[in-house]
C-alpha cells in the first residue's frame, strides 16, 4: 500500500504541479468564524508580473474566498487584466476532492477583486483540525495598457498561515513617560519590544498628527522588523491604551491590523488634549503618563515550498 500524504505534503506536491497557483493553508479558522479574527491576508505573490492577494472574510453566515489584484502598476482607469481564474476550497474529508470555480474574468479599475462565497455551516466539510486549504490559480494572463515583463513561473507557492491567540503572560507592553510636558519635537517612540515573529514599539504625538494636530494625542503601533519567518504581512489584534492611574478607567481603542514591512496603525485622534489633561481623568499625574499596548491575536506565516 502507498504512503498517505500529509496534508503539507500534499500541498507542497500541488503547488510543484501547477506553476500559476498559489496555495494557502489557514490553521485557525475558528477565529475567523467566531470573527474574532476579520479577514486572513495571503502573502503577496506574483503571477504574469503582477501581485495578487487571497483575502478569507466571514459576513453575515457566509464564508467569502476573495482573490484581489494589488500591484502598483494597476492605477488609473485606462489598465485592464484579462485572464482565467480558478478558486478552490480543498475538502477535509478526502483531501483535494474540492469544491472549485474557474472562470474568465477582467480585471480593471472597476474590479480588482473576484469572490467566492460558502455558507458557513458548511465550512465543517472544508475544515479539520482547525485547518483549511484554499487556492488561486491564475492562468492566460493578459494584461492591457501595463508595462508589464516577466520570466514564467516554474512551480507555484504555498504558504500557512497561523492565527495564534497571545499567551497572557506576553501580551502586554507599558511605555512610561516622565516629564510629559518638557518634550519637544513632533513624536517620541518606545524602545522595542518582540511579540510572536516581528518587533514592534509605540510612537505618540503628544500634540497630534494629521487630523489630531492641536487637538489629540496620537498613538500608532509600529512593526520595523521580524524575528523569525519570511518578511510577511502579519496580523496583530490589539488595544491601543492610555492608563487611568486614579481608578483604572483606562482610555483604550481596538485595532485589528495586517502589519506589512515597517507597517504602522492606529489613531490621530486617539485622546482630546482637553481629556488629557483633566486632573480627574487621572491619565496625566505628576507630569507623568503609561501608554499601553495588548496584544489578543497574532499570525505567524512559513513557506511550504
Amino acid at each position: 500500500m502507498g504512503q498517505t500524504l500529509s496534508l503539507e505534503d500534499t500541498i507542497r506536491a500541488e503547488a510543484k504541479s501547477h506553476n500559476n497557483v498559489h496555495l494557502m493553508l489557514v490553521d485557525g479558522m475558528s477565529k475567523l468564524m467566531t470573527r474574532q479574527v476579520e479577514n486572513c491576508v495571503s502573502s503577496d505573490f506574483y503571477v504574469g508580473g503582477l501581485k495578487w492577494n487571497i483575502v478569507i472574510l466571514q459576513q453575515q453566515d457566509c464564508l467569502y474566498f476573495v482573490l484581489v489584484i494589488t500591484d502598483s502598476k494597476c492605477i488609473g482607469s485606462n489598465w485592464k487584466v484579462n485572464c482565467n481564474v480558478k478558486l478552490t476550497i480543498y475538502s477535509a474529508t478526502s483531501p483535494f476532492l474540492n469544491q472549485n470555480r474557474g472562470t474568465w474574468f477582467c480585471f480593471d479599475a472597476n474590479n480588482t477583486t473576484l469572490l467566492v462565497s460558502i455558507p458557513v455551516k458548511n465550512m465543517q466539510e472544508y475544515t479539520v483540525n482547525d485547518k483549511s486549504v484554499f487556492s488561486a490559480e491564475i492562468t492566460n494572463v493578459n494584461p492591457q495598457s501595463l508595462d508589464v515583463g516577466w520570466t514564467p513561473r516554474t512551480m507555484g507557492t504555498a504558504e500557512s498561515i497561523k492565527l495564534m491567540e497571545v499567551e497572557r503572560n506576553k501580551s502586554k507592553f507599558t511605555w512610561k513617560i516622565t516629564h510629559f510636558s518638557t518634550f519637544v519635537g513632533e513624536h517620541h517612540s518606545s524602545y522595542q519590544f518582540t511579540v510572536g515573529p516581528r518587533k514592534w514599539y509605540l510612537r505618540m504625538y503628544p500634540k497630534g498628527t494629521s487630523e489630531g494636530k492641536g487637538n489629540s494625542l496620537s498613538l500608532y503601533l509600529h512593526a520595523p522588523d521580524y524575528v523569525t519567518g519570511p518578511n510577511t504581512k502579519t496580523l496583530a489584534v490589539f488595544k491601543l491604551r492610555v492608563l487611568d492611574q486614579l481608578k483604572r478607567n483606562h482610555h483604550e481603542i481596538g485595532q485589528q491590523f495586517w502589519f506589512g514591512t515597517d507597517g504602522q496603525k492606529g489613531e490621530p485622534k486617539f485622546l482630546a488634549l482637553e481629556e488629557l489633561h483633566k486632573a480627574s481623568n487621572g491619565y496625566l499625574v505628576n507630569d507623568q503618563i503609561y501608554i499601553g499596548v495588548e496584544f489578543f491575536y497574532i499570525s505567524a506565516t512559513q513557506n511550504m515550498i
